[in-house]
């Protein structure tokens, strides 16, 4: 036996002898021993393989918990891409998340309910965040409802770097260099701003009146402004374990308010218009801007991001009620990581990849920092960059090249060994809005995202059908990203293939982009038609499946390395709904494919394993 079983059973002994003495007291105690007795035997321990062991260890130590209890039952939304609008897809995923959550959280909420703990319920993953004692845990863990219990820690945003061997970078032609370069104001100049999409920021909140993004937030109307469906605060307490008592913006602030900086500063880069020295520092000035604050000065927790994430499937009011899918953002911009040495691990990455996942299903682009813990190989290591589902974004220089602390794939801390990033933008010396007014010059992946989440908006208004269409914008994105080539190499990746750990696809042209966009304009309607076709698993090893929901069957399946080299190709025999084909032969990477049918031709990505 062990000491803690020891120890319990030596505190049984001296309860039962005292109650010789004091049946009175015995009957205070006994309850409160017999807990503590059942937390501490060895044979009481199968509900523990449910929980992580830091989640655990803070139990033991007899401390109040926060901890997210993810329950067994998750929604399988896939089917969503069956569906051929933003709308419909969107409308979809958020019934059936939705649906699951209502139908299974139930009983667990009653145990939590009788403890008197605090809770609140996620349906974006179906899962509870709550906070009580050893007790309600183990109780928690017992139930068959529970697949696991995970931490809820505190992290970290990734911060501005300063580079000291950049160059000062300074705009030209009234338009800031990461704009001029990737080609946005060439777009404008086409007539494409971003106008009809909004994009959504994920931050540590946003100076809403600031003069260069006043008139493209969505609850702005020109004349007056109403926050709901535009604003949500997800921080509702206050970070004490750096001495701190209170938040320069408050908690659960019912209008927009920046308690950092960065937020403001990235809602710049992606819709604000001129500065006070008349440049222009946003790359879709037309488009507008809803927002959730996900970070306390900074902090975060995977609980924050989720309900940020959750709000922006289906934005609500400023109650949190009568959420409506309908106006859930095209994009969204996120900065923020959760590395390992804070407490996020192989469950919290489980968790918030389903969360990314569902919001790709919903037809929202995830764009993500790719973290500033360059220039090792395998720096892409903390969600969300580190997902397949997210677009992940590489930091560039003025002069294209690599900036040293822009993150490197591929990932290997979940042993997938997909390639990150996916492509890689400006993000050295971008000068946009902060606080009060102001404005100022910011490093960092940080400020590369925001370019890319820009160009987003930029394809949709010249092409509106792409609204949804994740794969296919992500995949223009790629395919019209400047290559470029490094001398690092990262594992069996070399740094001179394309794409490579080191920039991904390249360096972002947008107004590449919006020309294959506007390529597609007469053609999307009849590509997507054949999305009916489904093509799994991915990433995958030796074999794919496809599966026909359509009438139309595939005639023939093309697939192409990332130099655009046929290096397989299929013809789908007639009558088969099914088929699993084998790719043995195809060496580790990214390829994309092309499904040909009487209805158009489907597209994708595949990444081999």
């Amino acid at each position: 036996m062990n000491r803690s079983a020891d120890f319990a059973v030596s505190a049984w002994y001296l309860i039962v002898c005292h109650m010789k003495k004091s049946f009175f007291l015995a009957g205070l105690l006994l309850p409160a021993t017999f807990l503590f007795v059942s937390w501490l035997l060895p044979d009481n321990e199968t509900w523990r393989d449910k929980v992580d062991a830091d989640v655990l260890l803070a139990a033991e130590s007899g401390r109040d918990l926060e901890f997210l209890v993810v329950l067994q039952n998750q929604t399988d939304v896939s089917a969503a891409k069956l569906l051929t609008t933003k709308e419909a897809k969107g409308e979809y995923v958020f019934r059936k998340l939705r649906e699951t959550a209502q139908n299974t959280q139930a009983p667990l909420i009653r145990l939590v309910q009788q403890s008197g703990a605090p809770y609140q319920s996620f349906f974006i993953v179906n899962a509870l965040l709550v906070k009580g004692n050893a007790a309600l845990l183990q109780q928690l863990a017992q139930h068959p409802a529970t697949a696991r219990i995970e931490p809820n820690p505190r992290t970290r945003m990734q911060e501005p770097v300063i580079d000291d061997t950049s160059e000062s970078v300074q705009w030209r032609n009234a338009v800031e260099w990461g704009i001029e370069r990737i080609g946005a104001d060439r777009v404008w100049e086409s007539g494409y701003t971003g106008q009809g999409v909004v994009i959504g920021g994920a931050d540590t909140g946003y100076e809403w009146n600031h003069p260069a993004i006043r008139d493209t937030y969505r609850g702005w109307n020109g004349d007056t402004v109403d926050h709901n469906y535009h604003w949500h605060d997800a921080i509702h307490e206050i970070d004490t374990s750096n001495g701190a008592t209170t938040n320069p913006c408050g908690l659960s602030t019912l209008e927009p308010c920046d308690d950092n900086n960065h937020g403001t500063h990235t809602m710049g880069t992606m819709t604000g218009g001129e500065d006070n020295m008349g440049s222009k520092i946003g790359v879709a000035p037309g488009a507008r801007w809803v927002a959730c604050r996900n970070m306390e000065r900074g902090d975060g927790t995977p609980a924050t991001y989720i309900e940020c994430f959750e709000w922006f499937l289906a934005p609500t009011d400023l109650g949190g009620n009568n959420p409506l899918p309908a106006l859930a953002p095209h994009v969204i911009n996120n900065s923020w990581g959760c590395p390992d040495s804070e407490g996020c691990n192989e469950s919290n990455w489980a968790t918030m990849q389903m969360v990314v996942a569902n919001l790709k299903a919903a037809g929202i682009v995830v764009v993500v920092s790719a973290g500033n813990s360059g220039p090792s190989c395998s720096s892409v290591n903390t969600p969300a960059a580190m997902f397949e589902e997210s677009f992940s974004i590489g930091a560039t220089r003025n002069n294209d090249t690599i900036v040293s602390f822009s993150s490197r794939g591929p990932v290997l801390i979940d042993g997938s060994g997909r390639m990150k990033p996916n492509v890689s933008a400006p993000g050295v010396g971008v000068r946009s809005s902060i606080r009060n007014g102001g404005y100022a010059s910011f490093s960092g992946t940080s400020m590369a995202g925001p370019h890319v989440a820009g160009l987003v908006a930029l394809l949709i208004s010249a092409n509106p059908e792409l609204a949804g269409q994740v794969e296919t914008i992500e995949t223009i994105i790629e395919e019209t990203a400047l290559p470029m080539l490094s001398d690092q190499n990262c594992g069996d990746f070399s740094g001179l293939q394309i794409p490579n750990p080191v920039y991904g696809y390249g360096r972002v042209d947008a107004f590449a982009a919006v020309q294959r966009a506007l390529e597609l304009v007469s053609s999307t309607q009849t590509a997507a038609a054949p999305q009916q076709i489904e093509v799994f698993p991915n990433p995958f090893g030796a074999e794919i499946n496809l599966r026909s929901h359509a009438k139309e069957q595939p005639l023939r399946l093309d697939m192409y390395n990332a130099t655009g080299l046929l290096v397989f190709s299929r013809a789908w025999p007639q009558g088969l709904a099914f088929e699993t084909i084998s790719l043995h032969g195809l060496p580790s990477g990214i390829y994309l494919y092309r499904l040909h049918s009487a209805a158009g031709v489907q597209s994708g990505k595949l990444l081999k394993r």
